[in-house]
């Protein structure tokens, strides 16, 4: 079976939620690939590399809840937001995680420069893999000016370009927001510290206007 979550900003709990399902009630179910773009990559990283969930929730509510208590939320410049992804990240993957998910896991990315959709699944060290799932979730201005690097090129939040990557006709598609996805909520949600994709598309217009 083959996976792939939609990026969705703080709403990645939702995906942590699904991973939870999946290991509970189909613990036989054999993921073979994933995929995803910004929140959604990093929840495939981390269920291909069985990171442990509950530290999982417990690191979203805490960012979510450092975020709320700033003036203007995580849009405040104290706010860093890929300083706390990097941590989380370099505490929670396995020293072996870029083996364990090379050539299984699909990071999106949007390349700077043609703002053309790119996908990596090879990574050389867990540094390398690290860099990769931040690039993906870079959300100009919101995670700061200067797009970060991979490989000496410059990407931004793979959701401008590919927000759920599609391995084949037999993916099964997750996303937090209600739509046509095939696990999805019913109803529509809001939330305050959730990145809408049209907060997100404004962003990245304002970027491109002053680069």
């Amino acid at each position: 079976m083959n996976v792939s979550f939609a990026g969705c900003g703080f709403l990645g709990i939702y995906h942590v939620g699904v991973a939870s399902c999946f290991k509970k009630y189909a613990p036989n179910l054999f993921v073979d690939k994933t995929a995803g773009a910004s929140a959604g990559a990093i929840a495939a990283c981390c269920l291909l590399c069985n990171s442990p969930l509950g530290q999982i929730t417990s690191d979203v509510i805490r960012v979510a809840s450092q975020a709320r208590a700033k003036t203007l939320g995580p849009f405040n410049p104290t706010f860093n937001i890929t300083k706390i992804l990097r941590s989380g990240l370099e505490e929670i993957l396995p020293e072996n995680c870029h083996e364990i998910v090379n050539g299984k896991l699909h990071v999106s990315l949007t390349r700077v420069y043609d703002r053309r959709n790119v996908i990596i699944s090879h990574f050389e060290s867990k540094e390398d893999l690290i860099q990769a799932l931040l690039c993906s979730a870079f959300i100009p201005i919101f995670s700061g000016w200067v797009p970060l690097k991979l490989r000496g090129v410059r990407y931004i939040d793979g959701c401008f370009s590919n927000n759920i990557p599609l391995l084949d006709e037999h993916t099964i598609t997750v996303s937090p927001f209600c739509g046509e996805t095939d696990i999805c909520p019913r109803d529509p949600s809001a939330s305050l510290l959730q990145v809408w994709p049209e907060h997100a598309h404004f962003c990245i217009h304002c970027f491109l206007s002053l680069s």
